[in-house]
């Protein structure tokens, strides 16, 4: 198989893989990756992963490759929060959950962050589209309890505040009782306390 073929066949994919060719042609030759790779025709992300070295690199893409390599998994926690307008902007990688080993992965287009959930707690997310692909990203109620379900330690007003966590934005987009079920769904008492800290100081922002 010609590279151009592959370029055509995979034309809609913002990521690939060794199946993903198969599936065009079984016998695919493992060395052809190697010489696309020196052409620069394809960039490696991770092992057995790869993106045509001209695709646009945005958000959505980034989430969409965050889903693909490393799953099943969300977009969640700092991302997430940082999208939703709950948190400043400034973010330092693609961070998600998964039910997977937690992770973190650094490849040539930015890091992927994974931390690790119980697959009970899979759960509290949407599938957006994007460029005829899609990906999943936490509703932004399971996107603040996974934050707090994983830092313990904000829990307190010098921690809430530490964030500069947008109560505003919170009080506004937030939809409490979907926030109160997903809470229930965790079933653990300490991120409960830390939740009850957390809106009182919301509440009171």
């Amino acid at each position: 198989m010609q590279y151009i073929e592959l370029r055509e066949k995979l034309k809609d994919f913002k990521i690939f893989n060794l199946n993903d060719i198969r599936k065009i042609e079984a016998n695919f030759d493992l060395r052809r990756l190697n010489e696309w790779q020196k052409k620069n025709y394809i960039k490696k992300i991770r092992q057995g992963f790869y993106i045509f070295s001209d695709l646009d690199i945005n958000e959505q893409t980034l989430f969409i490759i965050a889903n693909r390599i490393h799953g099943p998994s969300y977009i969640s926690l700092e991302m997430a929060l940082s999208l939703y307008g709950l948190i400043p902007e400034s973010v330092y990688g693609i961070t998600s959950v998964t039910t997977q080993k937690t992770k973190t992965l650094k490849t040539p287009i930015g890091d992927f962050i994974y931390r690790h959930i119980r697959p009970k707690l899979m759960f509290g997310y949407e599938l957006r589209e994007y460029d005829e692909n899609h990906y999943k990203i936490a509703d932004i109620e399971k996107a603040v309890l996974d934050y707090l379900y994983f830092n313990s330690k904000i829990n307190n007003k010098e921690s809430f505040t530490g964030l500069r966590f947008n109560a505003a934005e919170f009080k506004e987009k937030v939809d409490m009782e979907k926030f109160n079920k997903y809470l229930l769904v965790f079933g653990n008492k300490a991120l409960a306390r830390r939740t009850k800290k957390f809106l009182t100081y919301i509440q009171h922002a």
